[in-house]
């Protein structure tokens, strides 16, 4: 719709980037950005703008304002991984991702907030602080949740946004840009997103470029999309995947953009649902609404079956030993000698290398890479990693055998609840929090599996909650087909920002325009 607008002129690229400038500095206490490139964002705008007055767009998303996870490299653009090991860092060059995102005209905004080196799942861990759920803000929680309160703090409990995408699913929640980029490792990209009231799809491992994403685990990172609509992500999946001679785990194949179709006939399509996805913990407002989907596809026409995915129970331990072996491996790269912190310690290297590592990696950095050191010693190596390793191929097979069953899709929740007041989600540690809250994404980035939220209903308190679409490997367009066809049925309502009029001042009103809708 705004690409439209901008088309037939009704807004220009420039007027469209002051207006979520705007909104960037009246959300600002939602901490969800972490560097704003205001003059570079204005120029790309006013390019932008020339191209259109020259009747040349290079796209759909020429002169859209877009949002970028700050894990991945921007040239001229601060890339701290919201740690102190590489605050005042800046990139020589620019990711893949970013680039095809530059040359397809998209006006980058900024660096948006996340966990330390994306290791977490709720946006708390970062240096800069933790990243505030705009929902927290809207008139449906307000309503339903806070208490009145008489206290001298006025302000109510707020929610967080989940992780380790967090910083970019607030900023396209609370409308300061159009799509963001997050990264998902173990659905950092889906929890946000889910939490949020956003779609946030994670494409096929392969599809989509790693290069200059700093990575966390080679084998499972990949770029992730975060929209307010199921089109959107088909249109930035369009510019963004097919093969770069960069990243050698990208797929040789062309790949070719596409419209996501509408389908009214479910006859064809077969939905599984995962029976280990009712997993300990899971709310029973989420179980309802589980089933109330599947039901909806029923009644379409479709086929729904009960699956079984065996193995599926032991891909937490599994994702623990192999992730923290990789952080392990990876995080040997920050030693303050070629890039990033460097400790003043001169006594030696070696206290160099280690004075470096405790100033500039947070307790939480530390603590994985000293489990996944554990892991790899060579008396641990067979009976943790390899046995890891064996594991995850069983996980793979099982979602081979039920797609080879002539299942399409699988149907399963994306968080075992609704967004956690802050207050009471630090009351546990990172690593107990991300076992809870990645337990229902994270098999599908073991398989490599592409898979989508979508946002489904307000849960009893005003917050969203969203479903899980699991697909088959470089099967996207049916995957998106039928997450927007869900889409359509569920329509999902509009966020109203209540709270956030107050914070800004009345700039906000000025943005309740079509473009924003």
């Amino acid at each position: 719709q705004v690409s439209a607008a901008l088309r037939e002129g009704r807004v220009s690229p420039t007027e469209l980037c002051q207006r979520c400038l705007s909104l960037i500095k009246s959300t600002k206490f939602l901490n969800a950005y972490i560097s704003v490139a205001e003059e570079t964002a204005l120029k790309q705008a006013e390019e932008s703008e020339k191209r259109y007055r020259r009747g040349q767009p290079l796209g759909v998303l020429d002169g859209i304002p877009v949002a970028v996870k700050d894990n991945f490299n921007t040239a001229g653009i601060e890339t701290t991984c919201a740690s102190n090991m590489l605050k005042g860092y800046i990139s020589p060059y620019n990711a893949t991702v970013v680039q095809k995102l530059l040359d397809q005209g998209a006006v980058l905004l900024g660096k948006t907030n996340l966990d330390e080196f994306a290791m977490g799942s709720g946006s708390t861990d970062g240096v800069f602080g933790p990243v505030r759920n705009p929902w927290s803000y809207s008139r449906q929680y307000k309503e339903k949740s806070v208490p009145k309160c008489h206290c001298e703090d006025k302000e109510p409990s707020w929610v967080i946004t989940g992780g380790s995408s967090g910083g970019s699913a607030a900023a396209v929640s609370a409308f300061t840009c159009f799509a963001a980029l997050g990264s998902d490792t173990g659905g950092s990209t889906r929890n946000p997103a889910a939490l949020c009231g956003l779609v946030g799809l994670k494409p096929t491992y392969g599809l989509i470029s790693r290069h200059g994403l700093i990575p966390l685990v080679n084998s499972m990172d990949v770029p992730g999309i975060l929209t307010r609509c199921v089109d959107d992500a088909a249109v930035v999946l369009g510019s963004l995947a097919g093969h770069d001679p960069k990243d050698s785990t990208t797929v040789q194949d062309n790949f070719k953009p596409f419209e996501v179709p509408n389908v009214t006939d479910l006859s064809k399509f077969s939905i599984g649902i995962p029976k280990e996805y009712h997993a300990p913990g899971l709310s029973s407002e989420i179980l309802a609404l589980w089933s109330k989907a599947a039901d909806l596809f029923k009644n379409a026409g479709a086929k729904v079956i009960e699956v079984s995915l065996p193995h599926t129970p032991y891909s937490i331990v599994c994702y623990h030993v192999l992730c923290t072996a990789e952080v392990a491996s990876n995080m040997a790269r920050f030693d303050g000698l070629q890039y990033g912190h460097r400790a003043a310690a001169s006594q030696s290297t070696e206290s160099m290398y280690a004075a470096t590592r405790r100033e500039g990696f947070s307790q939480v950095v530390r603590g994985r890479i000293l489990s996944g050191n554990y892991f790899l010693l060579k008396q641990n190596y067979e009976n943790y990693f390899i046995k890891a390793q064996k594991v995850r191929r069983l996980i793979a097979q099982d979602f081979v055998k039920v797609f080879r069953s002539g299942v399409d899709v699988l149907l399963t929740p994306t968080t075992l609840r609704d967004a956690m007041p802050y207050k009471e989600f630090i009351q546990e540690d990172n690593r107990t929090r991300s076992a809870q809250d990645d337990i229902l994404t994270q098999a599908a980035n073991i398989a490599g599996l592409p898979a989508i939220n979508v946002p489904a209903a307000l849960s009893e308190r005003g917050l969203p909650v969203g479903l899980q679409f699991i697909g088959c490997s470089f099967q996207e367009k049916q995957l998106l087909t039928i997450a927007k066809w869900f889409e359509k049925q569920v329509k999902f309502p509009v966020i109203q920002l209540e709270e956030m009029e107050k914070h800004d001042h009345g700039v906000f009103q000025h943005q309740k325009s079509a473009y924003f809708s």
